[in-house]
């Protein structure tokens, strides 16, 4: 029988996962978008916010809309809390907490994510640089998962994991619905 606070760490470690690799795709998208438009890119920079939730936040500590303030508020910014580096701190610290239901290649690949992006996103992101990192952030994420779905029996903890997974990812998606559609 699963303990309610190592169900309670492992559906938001992975939530917090997901939210990492999400909060990448979204810069990517708006990156993407905003080099596609030939006047004001500052709406689809707008957007990628609002896809975010993070408009508000957002907007208490910048006034424009630009690549590199968007996506050093999204993936840097450690007083935002779903910013990349704070959601991989996050669940970094969750899977502390719930280290022995966690295989040791799991621990290890979300430690050496933590790790890594916190010598990569120390300092403000260049613009040409933008690409490689986001797909550095989606690499690491994606090892995490890797580790996870390769070595964990798939039992009550796998479960947990999983409803944390899937329950950011609807959140994610009926976001950037509501704000596109």
């Amino acid at each position: 029988m699963l303990l309610g606070r190592t169900a309670n760490g492992l559906y938001w470690m992975n939530r917090y996962i997901e939210r990492a690799e999400n909060m990448a795709r979204l810069v990517d998208a708006g990156l993407r978008m905003a080099l596609t438009r030939t006047q004001n890119a500052s709406e689809e920079w707008n957007s990628v916010l609002l896809s975010a939730g993070s408009d508000i936040a957002f907007s208490q500590k910048y006034q424009d809309y630009t690549a590199a303030n968007v996506s050093d508020f999204l993936l840097r910014d450690t007083s935002n809390p779903s910013s990349t580096m704070s959601s991989i701190e996050t669940a970094r610290n969750n899977a502390r907490m719930v280290r022995t239901a966690l295989t040791r290649e799991t621990w290890e690949s979300i430690n050496e994510a933590w790790m890594s992006l916190k010598r990569m996103l120390a300092r403000p992101i260049d613009e040409r640089d933008l690409p490689n990192v986001l797909d550095a952030i989606k690499r690491e994420t994606a090892l995490i998962r890797g580790s996870f779905y390769g070595t964990m029996l798939r039992n009550e903890i796998f479960d947990f994991s999983q409803l944390g997974t899937y329950v950011e990812r609807a959140d994610n998606t009926a976001r950037i619905l509501d704000v596109k559609y």
